[in-house]
């Protein structure tokens, strides 16, 4: 059991620097710091917060020590900061110091759980931190930085308001049951009601794309064997990370790895090449093939343009890799590679020859013309490949932790009770029942309604520092 009346501290930077800091927190921990440190004018305990000092640690090092006063810190207790020479020696002896003097090493996560309990931010802002540290692209930090700076606590908010004036009015017909009184005009009801349904599922919603921006937009790279789907990764992480050869049938199993295109983290998928299988491996390698394919949100279809000399060809090619695209929630992006071959005679554009079916095309399939081996066309399949993901035309807030994810869906269940039940007349006491369990759930988020148990699950991913 975690004690909040303790002093914590702990490094709360990362490694490879020219300076360390190491990190305090909690009532006495000013006192505590100042009996460890000489300064050159004054002591430590009487430093006003805000404010930045010279000292020294005798023996071990010259520091510099920040003051932070309740409750404008970040935890929203005392705090100090001491930023040393980033020497392995000289941070564990300050923190072997410390540790002497009666503060304890913190827990993951220990300063922000702080931060919660002391109201300086609610749980979702937490949360949010978290994601501060581990965003890799830009997508990422805009979402996690809206998070933090409470644009999706507002949202939450908002609706939180409209449950309170539902049970407000529900309880006061329940304080006059007796008189069958209803102070509560139903159509109003139902217009809070409609309004909060709504935001709940839209939101929870988002948790698809919020997903795909968090743990990276997943694209399946898709097509016969030796149509170019390793060389296209290749090409598009700039690195050597798939085997290329001649050779139909060289990929046997998926290769992943990320690349930030456009300021979006994406997922690369490469796959084995379509076909009838040839042994027992080949066929697995084709079975997770098609699993894949089935869990992107992108697929690349790669269609060898040497292979295609007429339409029918092309058709035939485009409508294999289309049967694998689920149109309901993947795009197709699909791309005539190799042209290159094609481009010894500067009058054939391959575009121009071939045209995409018109059922195809109906359902938003892009169709382009690259070259994985030259880098011809990549450059527009980025573009493409972002504005497929949808994420940076998203301009409203995006869910991207499932526990939120999950929340709000049991809250828009609750309310959809709600509904359901004024719509066959129950009782306000019934009805009140069920908008007491939205607020439950909806209050799970921000933190207004929780346990220690979920505070220690939330908390324990944290690095420890923050």
């Amino acid at each position: 059991m975690i004690n909040i009346d303790d002093i914590i501290y702990a490094p709360a930077s990362g490694s490879g620097g020219a300076i360390s800091i190491i990190r305090l927190s909690g009532n006495g921990c000013v006192e505590l710091a100042g009996s460890l440190l000489q300064l050159r004018r004054g002591r430590l305990e009487d430093a006003p917060g805000y404010s930045l000092h010279f000292a020294n640690v005798p023996g071990i090092d010259d520091v510099l020590v920040s003051v932070f006063r309740a409750p404008k810190s970040y935890t929203g207790e005392d705090m100090v900061e001491i930023s040393c020479h980033a020497s392995p020696f000289v941070q564990s002896e300050l923190m072997r110091l410390l540790s002497e003097a009666g503060a304890r090493l913190a827990e993951p996560g220990e300063f922000t759980r702080r931060a919660f309990l002391s109201g300086k931010m609610d749980l979702a802002q937490a949360e949010a931190v978290a994601d501060i540290i581990s965003s890799s692209s830009s997508a990422q930090h805009r979402v996690a930085f809206n998070q933090l700076k409470g644009g999706f606590s507002n949202e939450l908010s908002e609706i939180r308001v409209s449950l309170l004036e539902l049970t407000a009015l529900m309880e006061l017909e329940l304080d006059f049951s007796e008189e069958d009184v209803e102070f509560a005009d139903r159509g109003k009801l139902r217009t809070l009601l409609d309004g909060a349904v709504a935001k709940c599922k839209r939101l929870a919603d988002s948790f698809r794309i919020g997903n795909a921006l968090r743990n990276g937009v997943p694209v399946a790279i898709v097509g016969a064997p030796n149509s170019g789907k390793s060389t296209l990764l290749n090409a598009l992480l700039n690195d050597d990370r798939a085997i290329v050869s001649d050779i139909p049938g060289t990929t046997r199993d998926t290769v992943e790895e990320t690349c930030i295109v456009g300021g979006i983290l994406f997922r690369f998928i490469d796959t084995a090449g379509i076909r009838s299988a040839t042994d027992e491996i080949e066929r697995l390698g084709i079975e997770r093939t098609m699993k894949k394919a089935s869990e992107a949100d992108i697929i690349l279809g790669l269609i060898d343009a040497s292979n295609i000399h007429d339409q029918g060809s092309f058709e035939a090619s485009a409508r294999s890799i289309y049967s694998l695209v689920d149109t309901g929630h993947q795009k197709l992006i699909l791309l005539l590679n190799k042209s290159d071959i094609w481009m010894v005679n500067k009058n054939v554009k391959l575009l121009n020859n071939f045209v995409l079916p018109a059922d195809i095309q109906s359902n938003g399939v892009t169709l382009l013309e690259i070259s994985a081996k030259t880098g011809f066309g990549l450059e527009k399949l980025r573009e493409s490949l972002v504005s497929a993901s949808g994420i940076a035309s998203e301009v409203g807030t995006l869910v991207t932790n499932a526990r939120h994810a999950q929340a709000l869906s049991d809250t828009a269940a609750a309310l959809e009770k709600v509904r359901s039940g004024m719509n066959s007349g129950l009782p306000s006491d019934l009805l009140s029942e069920d908008l007491r369990t939205a607020l439950f759930h909806l209050g799970s988020i921000t933190g207004q309604i929780t346990t220690d148990e979920v505070l220690g699950e939330i908390f324990s991913k944290f690095c420890i520092g923050k």
